[in-house]
């Protein structure tokens, strides 16, 4: 009996340990406007978020993944160059949240948003303590699409300013009025002028803005 009890609790000893399952959750998508700020967040379960590396990395569309954040904690961390100085990620062990705060965003940003993180799998536990794999694997979550759309600015009516010819004693002179639309928004406008019982003339200006204007 002694020995199949010694042998029974080697044999546990040695077998995998069984790992909770890692789960890392994303909201679908999020918008955000040129130089503008916004917060990207990951839910995370099954793992110790406070003593675990963790990842955002991106993908254009059309273009590979890109790494952007490596971190650990807030004096372990390493930002790539396109970002650097205006993302900032942070853990929030209490509500196990990995966040991304992003300020002055561009349209360059758009992009789907992945969370990972990295661990390398026990092998199996003996007494002497755990046996890691060699190999550290990333666990991704499901990804969040970010785009960033150009602004609207608010609509402001136009000053107008008329400027009326001076009176003429001949019949036959040409006379011009003039009507003097400024300071609005958007740079499309179309004005109405009426002389006396003289046909109204209606005038449009077009005009081509900047997707970012």
């Amino acid at each position: 009996m002694m020995t199949s009890t010694i042998f029974l609790s080697l044999l546990l000893a040695l077998l995998p340990r069984v790992q909770s399952e890692i789960t890392l959750i994303q909201p679908e998508a999020e918008t955000g406007h040129p130089g503008g700020s916004l917060s990207l967040t990951c839910k995370t379960s099954g793992f110790n978020l406070g003593s675990s590396s963790m990842y955002w990395i991106r993908q254009v569309p059309g273009q590979g993944l890109e790494w952007i954040v490596y971190y650990y904690s807030s004096s372990s961390n390493n930002y790539a160059p396109a970002i650097k100085d205006r993302f900032t990620a942070s853990k929030d062990t209490s509500n196990n949240i990995f966040a991304l705060e992003m300020r002055s965003v561009k349209i360059d940003d758009t992009a789907i948003y992945y969370c990972a993180t990295g661990y390398r799998a026990p092998i199996y536990r003996t007494g002497g303590g755990d046996y890691y794999d060699s190999t550290t694997k990333l666990t991704f979550g499901s990804g969040t699409r970010l785009t960033v759309i150009p602004g609207q600015k608010s609509i402001v009516k136009p000053k107008l300013s008329a400027f009326y010819p001076p009176k003429s004693s001949s019949k036959d002179a040409v006379q011009a009025a003039v009507c003097l639309a400024s300071d609005f928004f958007p740079k499309d406008i179309s004005l109405q002028l009426a002389f006396g019982d003289k046909p109204k003339a209606n005038v449009t200006r077009p005009s081509v803005l900047k997707p970012d204007e």
